[in-house]
């Protein structure tokens, strides 16, 4: 390329009036110094928005010219003697038109400028302070919207790996950040998890913490573009790889920013779709960094009095407990109400049902929070606050029980939604075992009778609730709602199952001592009689000699062996001989069982069966009473 060295002087004698025809001629001129002028002039007077111009423009000038031009600023045409000092201005020049030039969007998806995208990757690589990185950005941007192709350029060269470098250099709230957010956006549908897995699972976990500074610091449209991009990225079906990513960075800036950014949303008056995008990052955040990181100091901008530590928290639950009203209303209606011809129907309660799930986990996490936060260090609430957020989660608990009050009334009982919503019950009784006892009394039976969409008969609804029906069957009145609901059937049931999973290798040892104290409760009960159900617990003494046949652990052998010696109180050794479904060799391993727990009794019992005593003690007392109706049993002890 000739070195412009009448370019000063044409520049200076150009008029502000210059024509668009008079920048052509330069432009389809013979001598490069002409079209370096033309250039230059294009710059200077041709508007941004002027689309006929800048393609008659293009036109003129061709993508063989602009491509010697890109080459030689990067050093890589053949250069005259003496112009390796105007590089630089040969570069900036030759990306800023380029720039301009793809505000024509059949431009920018040509393959011509598609194919520039390494080519401006080098230049922001090796330019990265100088003044043309703007248009260097904005060029990707254009590309990159005005076609597949572009999009699949500015990914493949290497776009997530650049930004991740670039992005905590560029300035908090420039145009620059816009558009590198932008660029984030556009790549994210590029992205499956097996590609996070393998090749960008730490840059994307740095853009996460560079977006979410901007989250909390700006108070501009922007703050709202990095909600919606933050969101985005944790709504997607790699978010799981990306919290345990989050989960090593040592700055804590990045979360105390996410806090303050949440904060900021739900105090303010925004539109119901940001609210609840908040609430996705709170769900996130609290699912990378535990229930205490909704209690923290907040520091908003132009704010200079101390904020509360547990506003975020307050604002958290009280935005969960709006949601959760209006979705499981929208969802009955969805359900009940709306016509079952809408093609919309099936994607509305898919919809919903997603954004339930959302809501439920923050709640359930704050129950957490609340019943833990006497043992979390660091983390105190004060009694207001405690008192609110006691309200807060009874309101909520409240009309959850009202969506399976009105699903019990509509004959429903299998779906995620009200397996979830009894997940969420489930946890706050075991916590508060007397709330909502009216509302519990009516819905227990229905609640261990609701099954997940792909659950055969109920089984999670009943572990859910194990911890709740544990503590209240301590009591009288507790036996007798899940006799007369017919409850303690489920209860049966969902022990043999999880046993039948331990036997397969599945260990859930917490449900499985849940049911067989919730079972042991009953059958203590002297008040409470089971006479005509008498199959279901043979049954479950079926199961219990299976489960405890090859085990040594002394817990597992005296828990089982007291629920045996209940059991037997009801029955005789004739009985269960006479009954189709228990065999001799069934009647065999109980006899071992019950042999076996009474061994241990004596005054050298090991330390695990002192742990278990109250256990023995049920065998022995039980043993006394009704070893003359067993006499097989009597002589296992014996022997």
């Amino acid at each position: 390329m000739e070195e412009p060295q009448l370019l000063q002087q044409q520049e200076e004698e150009q008029s502000q009036s210059v024509s668009l025809q008079d920048c052509l001629k330069l432009l389809k001129g013979e001598r490069d110094e002409q079209r370096l002028a033309g250039l230059l002039l294009v710059t200077k007077f041709c508007k941004s928005d002027d689309l006929v111009s800048l393609r008659a423009i293009y036109d003129a000038v061709g993508p063989h010219f602009l491509d010697r031009l890109s080459r030689t600023g990067l050093g890589k045409g053949v250069v005259s003697s003496g112009s390796g000092e105007n590089r630089d201005a040969y570069l900036q020049l030759s990306v800023t038109v380029l720039s301009a030039f793809c505000r024509v969007s059949e431009i920018a998806s040509s393959k011509e400028m598609v194919s520039k995208v390494p080519m401006i990757f080098e230049v922001m690589s090796m330019k990265s302070g100088m003044p043309v990185l703007e248009e260097c950005y904005e060029f990707l941007y254009l590309v990159s919207t005005a076609s597949e192709d572009g999009l699949t350029a500015l990914y493949e060269s290497g776009g997530i790996k650049l930004l991740a470098h670039q992005m905590s250099a560029l300035p908090d709230g420039s145009h620059l950040m816009e558009l590198a957010m932008k660029l984030v956006q556009l790549m994210l549908k590029k992205l499956s998890q097996g590609i996070v897995e393998n090749d960008h699972l730490s840059e994307l976990s740095v853009i996460v913490t560079k977006i979410a500074r901007q989250f909390a610091l700006l108070q501009n449209a922007l703050k709202f573009e990095a909600l919606h991009l933050l969101s985005a990225i944790f709504s997607s079906e790699y978010s799981t790889l990306l919290h345990d990513a989050l989960r090593v960075i040592q700055n804590e800036n990045w979360s105390n920013h996410m806090r303050d950014g949440v904060a900021t949303i739900l105090q303010n008056r925004v539109a119901p779709a940001e609210k609840f995008e908040a609430l996705i990052l709170a769900e996130s955040m609290v699912s990378i960094k535990g229930e205490g990181w909704l209690i923290g100091q907040i520091n908003l901008p132009n704010v200079q009095d101390p904020i509360p530590a547990d506003r975020c928290l307050l604002l958290v639950l009280e935005s969960s407990r709006v949601e959760v009203a209006v979705l499981l209303n929208e969802l009955a209606y969805s359900k009940y109400e709306a016509s079952k011809s809408s093609s919309s129907t099936a994607e509305t309660i898919i919809s919903k049902q997603q954004k339930v799930t959302i809501v439920f986990s923050l709640v359930e996490k704050i129950i957490k929070l609340i019943s833990n936060i006497g043992e979390t260090e660091g983390h105190h609430l004060d009694e207001n606050t405690f008192i609110k957020a006691i309200n807060g989660l009874n309101e909520t608990i409240g009309v959850v029980l009202e969506y399976l009050q009105d699903a019990k009334e509509h004959g429903q009982k299998v779906g995620n939604d009200l397996l979830a919503s009894v997940r969420l019950v489930g946890s706050y009784l075991a916590e508060a075992p007397v709330a909502c006892e009216d509302k519990i009394t009516k819905l227990l039976g229905y609640m261990l009778s609701v099954e997940g969409e792909h659950e055969s008969s109920p089984f999670y609804s009943v572990c859910f609730l194990l911890p709740m029906l544990c503590q209240k069957t301590m009591k009288i009145e507790g036996c007798k709602l899940l006799a007369s609901s017919g409850g303690y059937k489920a209860v049966v049931d969902c022990l043999m199952k999880l046993i039948e999973q331990n036997r397969n290798g599945v260990e859930n040892n917490g449900c499985i001592f849940l049911a067989c104290d919730t079972i042991m409760n009953l059958l203590k009960m002297e008040q409470i009689t089971f006479s005509e159900d008498e199959s279901t617990f043979i049954s479950l003494l079926k199961a219990l000699a299976l489960w405890t046949e090859k085990t040594n652990d002394p817990s597992v052998v005296m828990m089982a062996s007291s629920i045996c010696t209940l059991i037997f109180d009801m029955t005789s050794e004739n009985a269960l001989l006479n009954h189709p479904s228990l065999s001799s060799s069934c009647l065999d391993s109980l006899s071992r069982l019950i042999a076996r727990s009474l061994a241990s009794w004596g005054q050298d019992m090991s330390d695990a069966a002192k742990a278990d005593m109250d256990l023995l003690e049920i065998v022995t007392a039980g043993y006394s009473r009704w070893a003359d109706r067993f006499p097989q049993i009597q002589k296992a002890v014996e022997r």
